[in-house]
Parts: C-alpha cells; structure tokens; sequence
C-alpha cells in the first residue's frame, strides 16, 4: 500500500526473515501464515534495501577506522593482552549477477581457537582437538583488497592484535595466502587439510585412474607422507611421475606446484600437537550458509540487491543482526 508506515518492530522481522529464508516470497508467506501480517514480497525487498545500505554504511565506518592506523598490529594504552587464540578462515563461492554471469563472493571468518578431547578414529587414543568456536562473518562480492580490509576489521572487533596466539587458514588459493600475509602477516599459515587431500585424490587418480585400488593406496600412502609434513616428498615424487605420463604431465605438474608452493603451511602433524585446527570448516560453513540464501534453484541477482542482503545475512549469522540494527540511524560522530 502506498504510504503505508510500518511498525520498527515489523520492519525489524521483515528484514529479519528475508536474511534467513530462501526468498523473499516465503517472507510474505511466513507474515501472513504465522504472523497474521500483511506485507508483499515487494515491500520486504524494499526494507533490505534501506537496511543493507544502513549496515554497509556502518562497516563501511569500521573498515575506515581499523585499516587507518599506521602500525595496526600495535597494542593501544591501555588496552592489555588477552591469552584468547583467535584464527581466521577464508573461502570463495559463486553466485549469479544479472547481466554479470556467475561471480566470487568472498566469505571470512574469525573465531577462538578452543581445545576440546575427542577419540583419534585411527588410533582410538584420546587426542586434544582444536577447533574454531563463537565464529562472526564477512562477505564481499568482489575483489580481495575491500575483501581483506573488511575481514582485517572483524579481526580487529574481536581482539585480534591482543591475541596471545593467531592463525589463517585457508584452501591454497594464492589470494588467501596474498591477504594473509598483508593483514595477517605474524599469524600461522595453514592449508587446510581436507583440501590438501583433495589434491592428493585429484594426483592419484592422475596417476592410477579414478576409483582404482591403486589409486586409493597411493592415497593411503601419500597421506602420511604429507601429514608428517612432507609435501615436498609429495611434490617430488609427481614431478618424477610426470616425465613417464605424457598426457597428463602438465597436470601432474601444476599438482606438484600445489604441494611445493605450500609446503610451509602443510606442517599438520606439528601444527594438530600446537593445538591450531588444521581444517577450514568454519570457512565451508560459512559459505554453505551464503550459498543457501543467494544460489537456490533459478535465482538471479542485480549486483545492488545481492549487495544490500550480504550485511544482512552476516550480521544474522554473527549473532549481532539486533546490534546492527538498534544502531543504524544512530548520528555519525
């Protein structure tokens, strides 16, 4: 309805729910089926609009202010040290522009690194396991600089030049490592390791063939090798099998690329008895979560709209959509 003045509250909810529901037709339908409000998919399309610009005005001032000290990485007076251990995570997925095609949206993640005692499956022995909890997100539909400025800045939220401990974990993407080591440079460097053995899987079957024995016993062999810390080994020895498989040469190269290039942050045996994780769960999480509001069946987005629904989405996903909220029209200083 034309001139229609919404409630806070009701505004509140629409916005809410278009953050956490697969479209924005299902918010009409949950107002009107749950709620006995009426309110069309048009009208919640329009409150997330003037909300996301709202939020992304407010971490627009965050960003600004955490990436404008020379020395970021210094303690301020009075503000002491924490014995927190804090890692950040990034990952990329794909979601479709309109006019654009299918684009990277960059996702991050900061969280405690926290120790809990769990079975080892191989060995039945009791082992500490680190893993990241309390995780907050970012997202950027775009390229890695805005990208690592905006992560760099949740980093700092969370107390992350008073660690006491850090580490970026990450799927060997050379813009990780690039961002790591400009905003990240004195934390611990680790490929994750279920990517890791991805491409040991994507070098066997290279070598023995996709869903042989033998190339499952390759994988067997090589993923001690490589967890031990190896990679170079790993590297080593694709480089050698290239020079006898001419088809596949170059891609058993570009493997052997992979684990050599990486070989610093492939340390997991010594990195798991540390007490870092050694997976980036929290980062496929995260994008898992994206992926589930803005790639359903047929969705297409104008860059604007998907724009304005990500600070949505994230602060709904960090736990601080109602802190976001309640400051959003508060005056700048």
């Amino acid at each position: 309805m034309v001139g229609q003045q919404w409630s806070d509250g009701l505004q509140r909810l629409a916005v809410w729910l278009s953050g956490v529901l697969g479209a924005y037709g299902d918010v009409e339908q949950v107002l009107a089926q749950v709620g006995q409000l009426t309110m069309s998919d048009t009208t919640a399309w329009r409150q997330v609009q003037t909300t996301g610009r709202q939020f992304r005005a407010q971490e627009a001032r965050r960003v600004a202010a955490a990436n404008a000290a020379p020395d970021r990485h210094t303690i301020l007076p009075g503000e002491p040290p924490s014995q927190e251990r804090l890692a950040a995570v990034m990952d990329g997925a794909m979601i479709h522009i309109r006019a654009e095609g299918w684009k990277e949206l960059k996702v991050g993640g900061i969280g405690h690194i926290e120790c809990s005692t769990r079975q080892d499956r191989a060995t039945g022995d009791e082992v500490e396991w680190a893993q990241m909890t309390t995780n907050t997100y970012v997202a950027h539909l775009g390229g890695p600089q805005a990208f690592g400025q905006q992560l760099w800045a949740e980093a700092q939220a969370r107390g992350w030049s008073r660690a006491a401990d850090t580490a970026v974990i990450g799927d060997g993407a050379p813009w990780i490592w690039n961002l790591a080591s400009e905003h990240f440079y004195d934390s611990q460097q680790i490929v994750d390791w279920y990517h890791a053995k991805q491409h040991l899987w994507q070098a066997a079957h290279l070598l023995h063939g996709e869903g042989t024995p033998a190339a499952q016993q390759w994988v067997q062999t090589f993923e001690t090798v490589l967890f031990e810390g190896h990679a170079e080994r790993v590297a080593a020895v694709l480089l050698t099998q290239a020079q006898h498989k001419r088809k596949s040469a170059a891609e058993l190269r570009q493997q052997a690329g992979y684990f050599r290039d990486n070989q610093r942050r492939m340390q997991y045996q010594e990195r798991r008895e540390d007490n870092y994780p050694i997976g980036s769960g929290t980062a496929e999480s995260g994008c898992k979560q994206f992926r589930a509001r803005f790639t359903a069946a047929g969705m297409r987005w104008s860059r604007t709209g998907a724009e304005n629904l990500l600070p949505v989405r994230a602060a709904i996903l960090s736990q601080r959509f109602d802190t976001l909220w309640q400051a959003r029209q508060l005056p700048l200083n």
